[in-house]
């Protein structure tokens, strides 16, 4: 039989404060624990190995999602525990593969920047602070339609201007920026979800050019999350173990 442990002996051990370990107690992060007759909590070393699995998941997908995660598998079958596991896995390489390919979208453009520089004895090339469908079609040597269509696909945000036509597209420097990367990429063969994956990275950077180097600790700051989920799935794959098996239905 374990040891029980002290309130205060799981916050020594796991750096979580008194009130800490008790609200995640609470909420079900952890296994309620044991009540002695003063109605002292008693915890276990169960205790300490989950909320060190809390941090790993914590630092790997977010103190929401964790909680979710460690309360909800206590919850589910053994198969929907795994597969709510996997799909953390799944979301954090995504976020790689959309890092990866903004870092390969922009690469690309630079080349392609500097290719057009070199060709015309000019710097790279500065674009107007507002193209119109036909300029932008014009300056990128594609069909107008084809805007439409990377448009259609969220791949290029114009905004509308109404007039006494209807309303026009017009293209401010931000969609004018990301019309170059996607042609860049669609002419180095990418496939329209590889460029949506790549602009996706990009905008959620936040910023109006992106660099490499702010990709590139994306990439790495993805690499330490997936480390933590690594050693917090030891934990999570035996509270997965112990959970019980929902036997097969018979047949009437």
């Amino acid at each position: 039989m374990s040891r029980a442990l002290s309130t205060a002996a799981v916050s020594a051990a796991t750096g979580y404060s008194v009130q800490q370990i008790r609200d995640l107690e609470s909420i079900g992060v952890i296994p309620a624990a044991e009540r002695a007759d003063n109605g002292y909590r008693r915890f276990s070393p169960v205790h300490v190995r989950d909320l060190h699995a809390y941090r790993d998941l914590a630092a790997a997908v977010g103190p929401v999602a964790a909680r979710r995660t460690m309360r909800e598998i206590r919850s589910l079958s053994p198969d929907a525990a795994a597969a709510l596991v996997c799909s953390l896995h799944a979301r954090l390489n995504e976020e790689r593969e959309q890092a990866r390919a903004a870092r390969g979208a922009l690469q690309t453009i630079h080349a392609e920047a500097v290719t057009e520089a070199a060709a015309t004895g000019a710097d790279v090339p500065t674009e107007k602070d507002v193209m119109t469908i036909r300029e932008l079609a014009d300056a990128l040597g594609v069909r107008t339609s084809t805007l439409r269509f990377w448009e259609t696909a969220g791949l290029v945000q114009p905004e509308r201007i109404a007039s006494a036509a209807g309303s026009a597209r017009s293209y401010p420097l931000a969609a004018i920026h990301e019309a170059r990367i996607t042609a860049a990429l669609r002419a180095a063969g990418y496939r329209i979800p590889d460029v949506q994956r790549a602009l996706t990275a990009i905008r959620g950077l936040r910023e109006t050019e992106p660099s490499l180097a702010a990709l590139d600790e994306r990439i790495e700051a993805i690499g330490a999350r997936s480390l933590a989920l690594l050693r917090a799935g030891t934990t999570l794959a035996a509270i997965i173990g112990s959970l019980p098996r929902t036997p097969p239905r018979c047949g009437r």
